[in-house]
């Protein structure tokens, strides 16, 4: 809005009403005297009485020349005067006049002829301080060469916003001539810039007053018509010596440059920030699945708006993998994540499944060669060699899918997979800087998840080992019902030494046996087998529990460093008694019907394989339908609670009858071995029947 009673500045159009004044005629401080034809005073103005010093009492029906001019220079007025009067021409000049006071001054005047309705002559002189007027011509012209010169642009709006001027250096930063922006509004002369933003502020200046400096903004100008610029723009209110609002002046500054090594810097500080995140979310487990799920984790959405981590199927099996020209890629999904779940993830393989790709698809090429793939702009081919069937290639289409990067995966010098990246609502293309951080990503990923694999085939195998070494017994022996289980560790874990076994002994007797050994991995496997075949032997020979425990301990202890905790029960259905000798392990429980779940009062005893210490035997009565329980410290032991309280909510857990020992068991591992658990679980419940006749 102008300002009240003004027109625009600047406008054409006709004006409606008294405006203000300038302030020009204020600062020049311009005298006004008219003369009549004789020379003589008629007029004389508040301005005149401050440049001569004389009152208009003392200055009217005065001559002129007599207070106003220098003895030394009066002729040469007086002659103008009469030329003046007598042609009627316009005179101007400067010459020293003398002030009331006797000082003198240089002035500048214009004369001039005037006539009045009856055709009388006089003389109007206008008078200024030379001083005032250089130092205002030196402003100008200062203010002039300043704006023509300064390498910034410069520009002055109207109260409308409108162009009024623009300097040269404006004219070269559009790119547009300075007649083209006059009269014109930013959003019209430059409408690839932010204009909303400039006017929005450039209204505030106005409003208020106070001035908006280095304003950022970008966007494209006639001047550099394929490339986004920058540009630092600083807005003032512009009012004249009376207060009357002018209008806007824009400086703008060219800051590409500038913005550009910033955003650089800010690249690789996320760069830096992304890579520092992936060293320490990716490998926290010995986890396969997990450690690729963390590194999809930290490229979505940082880096992509989807990502999935997929590795040679031979790869994950242990072996390794050559692809030839032609040869189509087995590759199995470990991880896949996405902005979009129902979008692009509805288009990725499943994780755990294989699938089949063509030799002529991306992530074939960027496995089989081991260089990274980028489709900067995908089209609607490139959709086919990324998509694993057409179907998934119209997903990816309707997710919008424009930009794709796939990296390999390689460590040690082998490659295990790829990381596959798209973008979809991101609307930057992947260009070097992603390229160069999507291969750091993967080359520290490669690493772990090698090792997870690596851990992986080797638990597995240990697993494989440890399973085959357990009993297969029958669900009935003897005068026994019996269930059993075997939990492994967490994933995450090495496989450990436990065991149970179920020995038929003569007579309808059977041996009960849960053991523990310490350590893990293939060589507690292998000494569990070794002491569950000697328990075997052992068994077979007819010792007491207390003795058959001692020729364990001998051969525990000739064994590399083995020590093992051991319950060893012969049960006699005819005696519905219990024989049972404690090696350093658990005590097992008895539940009877009509008595809460005991734990049996055993001597602990030794480990196997401490040596020097004997072991003894306890009796107990096991009637028809009384329960033993048998189980190694995995099922009961955290890092959270006390042995007593696990020992306690074990107890309560097998308070509840009606179950079968099925149930049982999995009632026990589902309630106490938490899924964290770094110890592997043996149970083993056994229920006393009737034996036949």
């Amino acid at each position: 809005m102008s300002a009240a009673g003004s027109p625009p500045a600047g406008g054409d159009g006709p004006v409606r009403g008294p405006v203000r004044p300038s302030g020009l005629l204020d600062v020049l401080r311009v005298a006004s005297v008219v003369l009549d034809i004789e020379g003589r005073i008629v007029l004389w103005s508040p301005q005149a009485e401050e440049l001569f010093g004389y009152g208009a009492q003392e200055a009217l029906g005065q001559y002129a020349a007599r207070i106003m001019v220098h003895e030394e220079h009066m002729d040469l007025v007086v002659k103008l005067f009469a030329d003046v009067m007598r042609t009627g021409r316009s005179w101007a000049g400067a010459f020293p006049i003398r002030r009331k006071d006797g000082g003198t001054r240089l002035v500048e005047f214009r004369n001039m002829r005037l006539l009045d309705d009856r055709g009388d002559v006089y003389a109007l002189g206008l008078a200024v301080d030379q001083s005032t007027v250089r130092r205002l011509e030196q402003d100008v012209a200062l203010s002039t060469r300043i704006v023509a010169q300064s390498p910034i642009g410069l520009a002055v709006l109207d109260s409308g916003l409108r162009y009024v001027s623009v300097n040269p250096a404006l004219e070269q930063i559009n790119g547009i001539p300075a007649e083209e922006h006059l009269g014109r509004t930013v959003r019209e002369v430059l409408p690839l810039v932010n204009a909303d933003a400039l006017e929005d502020a450039a209204r505030q200046v106005l409003d208020t007053g106070r001035p908006v400096v280095d304003r950022s903004t970008t966007g494209r100008t006639p001047a550099a018509p394929d490339e986004d610029r920058a540009w630092s723009v600083s807005l003032y209110r512009l009012e004249n010596a009376l207060g009357t609002v002018l209008g806007v002046a824009v400086s703008v500054v060219d800051i590409t440059e500038q913005h550009r090594a910033n955003a650089e810097a800010e690249t690789a500080r996320r760069r830096l920030a992304v890579i520092a995140d992936a060293s320490a979310r990716i490998g926290t487990t010995l986890d396969l699945d997990r450690t690729a799920g963390e590194l999809a984790d930290v490229a979505v959405p940082e880096l992509a708006d989807a990502a999935a981590v997929d590795l040679l199927d031979a790869v994950v099996r242990g072996r390794r993998s050559t692809l030839g020209p032609a040869e189509p890629a087995l590759i199995r999904a470990l991880a896949v994540r996405s902005v979009d779940p129902d979008g692009t993830a509805a288009a990725a393989d499943p994780t755990g499944r294989v699938t089949r790709y063509a030799p002529d698809r991306l992530i074939t090429e960027c496995v089989r060669t081991g260089l990274p793939v980028v489709v900067p702009q995908v089209k609607d081919e490139d959709l086919a060699r990324i998509a694993r069937s057409p179907e998934a290639a119209d997903v990816l289409a309707r997710a919008g899918v424009h930009s794709y990067l796939a990296v390999p995966l390689i460590a040690r010098g082998e490659v295990l997979g790829a990381l596959d990246l798209i973008r979809t609502r991101t609307p930057r293309p992947f260009d070097e800087d992603d390229l160069l951080l999507a291969r750091e990503l993967a080359s520290r990923a490669a690493v772990q998840i090698d090792n997870a694999r690596w851990y992986q085939n080797a638990r597995d195998t240990a697993l494989t080992l440890q399973r085959s070494l357990l009993p297969s017994h029958p669900p009935v022996t003897g005068g026994l019902e019996v269930a059993s289980r075997y939990q492994p560790a967490g994933a995450t874990s090495e496989v450990g030494g436990d065991w149970f076994d179920v020995i038929p002994l003569g007579d309808d007797r059977t041996a009960l046996v849960v053991g523990d050994v310490m350590g893990s991995g293939i060589p507690a496997a292998a000494t569990m087998g070794r002491l569950r075949t000697a328990t075997h032997t052992l068994a077979s020979l007819g010792l007491d529990p207390a003795v058959l425990l001692e020729h364990l301990d001998r051969i525990t202890g000739g064994l590399d460093q083995a020590i093992a905790t051991c319950v060893y029960a012969v049960h006699d259905p005819r005696e519905r008694l219990c024989s049972i000798a404690n090696a350093g392990h658990l005590p097992p429980v008895r539940v009877r019907a009509g008595h809460a779940p005991e734990l049996l009062e055993l001597p602990t005893g030794v480990p196997l394989g401490v040596g020097g210490v004997a072991f003894s035997t306890t009796t107990v009565e096991l009637e028809p339908g009384d329960r033993l329980v048998f189980y190694t410290d995995g099922l009961v032991e955290t890092r959270r609670h006390t042995l007593d309280e696990r020992l306690d909510r074990l107890l309560a857990l097998l308070n509840r009858p009606g179950h079968s020992l099925e149930e049982v068991c999995d009632l026990l591992l589902r309630t106490l071995h938490e899924p964290d658990n770094f110890d592997d679980v043996a149970l083993l419940i056994a229920h006393a029947t009737t034996p036949d006749a």
